[in-house]
């Protein structure tokens, strides 16, 4: 135990001897959340670049030679975690052969590290196209989960940087103070959400719908990332009917012609979100990323109410 103790240290002082004086920490983010907050906590101590775009599919972002390069020579990557990356970051990590940022090593920040999964199958695959094997990895829809995913960014960047401890405490402490004042005020404007049935395109909105009282009736997908059916669409449609849907939710990833025809079929409304912060104009960050989306639904129960 004292000598895996005694490596851990040497591992973390080798990082930091690592870094010349003054230079900023280079991260890559896989996702634009996670760049997001970590500029928040890290300010000018960190260099961020992104590999997705906010308005890419999650689970489907193309490989580019550039990313490896981004990766060969960065300090630290953030993930999102629960295996939302397993379409392009594994093959990348490992032409990239940058030992400092592999799973497991101190470069390697997972931001689910302190997230509760839901939807966890009982059988983890990737059987017929199944995506989301470890649990539902869209937990950054709920700015509750956003506050965890932010606590382990700051932890790894610590992890990695101990000199820079304070800039990362304080960078938190700030984020999270301002996290907590909108999640209060998040809470006013979702009021409307509570008890409105949905139906959206991918199985992504389950922390959502827990945080503000969604009831979740289907997917238009058969399963994560299985296309779906005529069959399929058929029963979707029934019980849409039957309990009185009211919006689709078509994010911004998916396809909106098939969104509407279902929405067409059962007198529902479709509504545009994004499961990444960028997806949608004026989202550039992770906050203005949650207001648009909750502004884009409540406005559209409005209408729905009263169309």
């Amino acid at each position: 135990m004292a000598l895996r103790r005694a490596s851990a240290t040497l591992a973390v002082l080798l990082l930091a001897i690592a870094l010349p004086a003054g230079a900023a920490l280079r991260v890559v983010a896989t996702f634009p959340d996670l760049a997001d907050m970590t500029r928040q906590i890290g300010g000018e101590r960190v260099d961020v670049v992104t590999i997705a775009e906010g308005n890419q599919d999650p689970h489907k972002v193309p490989v580019k030679p550039s990313f490896v390069t981004k990766l060969n020579h960065a300090d630290a990557v953030v993930v999102m975690g629960l295996g939302l990356e397993h379409a392009f970051l594994p093959p990348l990590l490992e032409v990239a052969r940058n030992a400092k940022i592999a799973p497991g090593e101190l470069g390697y920040i997972d931001a689910s590290l302190y997230i509760k999964p839901l939807e966890v199958p009982t059988s983890q695959n990737r059987t017929q196209g199944e995506l989301h094997p470890l649990g539902n990895p869209h937990f950054n829809l709920d700015p509750v989960q956003g506050k965890l995913m932010a606590q382990a960014i700051a932890e790894g960047l610590e992890r990695v940087d101990p000199d820079g401890a304070k800039t990362y405490q304080d960078g938190l402490a700030r984020y999270s103070a301002l996290l907590d004042r909108k999640i209060s005020e998040w809470a006013k404007l979702a009021a409307p959400l509570r008890g409105v049935r949905v139906v959206s395109y991918h199985p992504d909105l389950i922390y959502l719908a827990e945080r503000y009282g969604i009831e979740l009736i289907g997917t238009i997908e058969t399963k994560p990332g299985v296309p779906a059916t005529p069959a399929h669409l058929e029963e979707l449609i029934d019980a849409m009917k039957q309990h009185k849907v009211q919006l689709v939710v078509r994010e911004v990833a998916y396809e909106l012609p098939l969104a509407q025809t279902v929405a067409e079929r059962t007198g529902a409304r479709v509504v545009t979100i994004s499961t990444l912060t960028g997806g949608l104009p004026g989202t550039d960050t992770y906050i203005e990323f949650i207001e648009a989306n909750l502004k884009a639904l409540v406005g559209a129960v409005s209408t729905a109410s009263n169309p």
